[in-house]
């Protein structure tokens, strides 16, 4: 069964960080790269940044320098670090396996992370 719990989201002012967790299910986690997606309102899901299982880091043009994906294989678990945020960050923020986005068929609840001017 597939698991995937987001946290961390929060109201935050411009300039200002969080961490987002995601507790994944092991049969999801394990073998596979995970990614951080977010989805701005009336935009589509975009990939964010992906860690691979050796640890092998990957981001978003847009948010390159500013944040930092990381994964803790022993707790099933996948971070992401969001420093110096932006009003265009806001978003509800999701973590799922690397893969093509259309073709995945399961989402989680998602984190809001909201960053005011």
């Amino acid at each position: 069964q597939v698991q995937l719990v987001e946290s961390g989201g929060a109201l935050v002012q411009a300039g200002g960080s969080l961490r987002l967790s995601c507790a994944a299910s092991g049969n999801i986690f394990r073998l596979n790269a995970m990614g951080w997606y977010r989805q701005a309102p009336g935009k589509q899901r975009e990939l964010v940044a992906f860690v691979t299982p050796g640890g092998g880091t990957n981001y978003a043009d847009s948010v390159k320098g500013r944040f930092i994906i990381s994964r803790d294989n022993a707790k099933n678990t996948v971070y992401l670090q969001m420093n110096s945020l932006k009003p265009e960050d806001t978003a509800v923020y999701y973590c799922n396996k690397l893969q093509t986005i259309t073709t995945i068929d399961y989402w989680g609840k998602g984190t809001l992370v909201t960053v005011s001017s």
